[in-house]
């Protein structure tokens, strides 16, 4: 029997059908299976991140030139750090007593800390590049604790002082201490650094100085002693101050436990006299000496002499000083010069961020009558720029690096880069006390009031 043509097309249709209600059911079988997977997952990996850091937002830490912030840091288990570096140098991050750290982080840059190793606990966090933890560069970490976030401040203490309520009324506390360090400048602390080494006059005219290399206790500001490297006892070293065409001799003794060498920075000297151990000599071994003579250069300098061995320790923690030849001339409008002075930076080390090896309130005021011309040497012998500012009155910028500028120009802030040294002159004509600092605030100024690299010029 013949089957009807519109018969055969509604069997065609109900078969199609058939297959696609089929292919529909089995895609739904699979998309079902997948999303429980899936939502299983979701689960899974919601409990992981509850039970510990994966996946929670890194915490992050911040470095500058004499902190760690925050001074509490709180992270999950298994949590990472994202560390900044604001600082002006390079810094890192290490977790002390665990073998974990970033690698050194350049100014501006940034790293990321794993600390998955990390058991539940509180540690010690620091700047481990030599001198920082004791320059203020160490917070702490509590790993475990709930939150996994950043906190400022814990238990409601003050950053960087243990029991310090900063809350409602603790304004006032804050401003207590503040006034009690400023109330404290000048203090009293044991050593004064940078006096003038008068020379032992040899028959022939050469004038002659000896240095003692030695580790001493150093009070840097009162409570604060430090083993520094020192010469002669003092941070900074005795200033020598010779005239152009001297004959000139250093007698270096070492009792360090270490080798030096001692090298002239900004002076003309013969190349085997440069100071440079294993290069333009030997070095200066534990219980030895070294004379370099050489002939004072013609024309005026600004110099300090330093280590060049281990110079990133050994010159921090200490070893520096100030060699001046002759007199930079100064223009017309300055008339006589009533003090002549050198301030010597310095940020790293066991000395940390001071002025002439120390630090505020300990830096010493300098006492001018109204009226007076005050000649200034900044030399830095740190490892950041800092941008000196006096208070009240420009500074007269008459030199750089000893050389006289071609035309003296005024500035307030005036920025010294490591190993530069910049001469000035202050017409102190306003009468009252001026605060003259770095003006990297963190470099003088924290919660507890002014410290470090912080003096007064106070006019009479």
């Amino acid at each position: 029997m013949e089957v009807p043509v519109q018969e055969t097309e509604r069997q065609q249709w109900r078969d199609g059908w058939i297959v696609l209600c089929s292919a529909l059911a089995a895609l739904a079988l699979v998309t079902g299976v997948v999303g429980v997977g899936l939502a299983a997952r979701a689960v899974t990996r919601a409990d992981e991140v509850e039970a510990g850091g994966a996946g929670a937002a890194p915490v992050t830490v911040t470095l500058d030139d004499s902190s760690i912030t925050p001074e509490v840091a709180v992270a999950p288990l298994g949590g990472s750090l994202e560390v900044v570096n604001q600082g002006s140098g390079p810094h890192n991050l290490t977790v002390k007593g665990e073998d974990l750290a970033t690698e050194d982080i350049a100014a501006g840059a940034s790293a990321s800390l794993d600390i998955r190793a990390l058991a539940a606990g509180t540690y010690t966090i620091i700047c481990s590049i030599p001198g920082h933890e004791a320059g203020g560069m160490t917070a702490e970490l509590r790993v475990g604790e709930s939150g996994g976030a950043t906190a400022q401040l814990a238990s409601g203490t003050d950053a960087g002082h243990e029991g310090h309520d900063m809350s409602g009324s603790g304004f006032e506390e804050m401003d207590r201490l503040m006034k009690e360090r400023t109330d404290a400048f000048p203090a009293e602390t044991e050593g004064v650094g940078g006096e003038l080494l008068e020379p032992e006059l040899l028959p022939d005219g050469t004038k002659r100085f000896e240095l003692t290399t030695s580790v001493v206790d150093w009070e840097v500001e009162p409570g604060k002693t430090v083993q520094a490297m020192a010469f002669n006892g003092t941070v900074p070293g005795p200033t020598i101050r010779v005239e152009p065409g001297d004959l000139v001799q250093v007698d270096v003794h070492n009792e360090l436990d270490e080798s030096t060498g001692v090298h002239f920075h900004g002076l003309f000297t013969p190349n085997d006299q440069d100071g440079v151990p294993t290069i333009t000599q030997d070095p200066i071994e534990p219980g030895d000496d070294f004379t370099y003579r050489f002939v004072a250069q013609d024309e005026p300098a600004v110099g300090m002499y330093h280590s060049h061995h281990n110079a990133a320790e050994q010159v921090p923690n200490g070893l520096l000083g100030a060699i001046l030849i002759g007199r930079v001339p100064l223009p017309p409008e300055v008339g006589s010069v009533a003090q002549e002075l050198s301030m010597v930076l310095n940020d790293s080390g066991a000395i940390g961020f001071s002025l002439n090896g120390k630090s505020f309130p300990a830096t010493a005021p300098i006492v001018a009558k109204q009226g007076d011309w005050v000649l200034l040497h900044y030399m830095n012998e740190g490892s950041a720029i800092h941008p000196m500012h006096l208070h009240g009155m420009p500074q007269l910028v008459v030199a750089k690096d000893g050389w006289p500028v071609p035309q003296p120009y005024r500035a307030d802030t005036i920025s010294v880069a490591p190993g530069e040294r910049y001469t000035v002159a202050v017409h102190a004509t306003e009468l009252g006390t001026w605060a003259w600092h770095c003006h990297i605030l963190p470099h003088a100024e924290r919660s507890d009031g002014m410290f470090g690299m912080v003096t007064a010029l106070v006019v009479q």
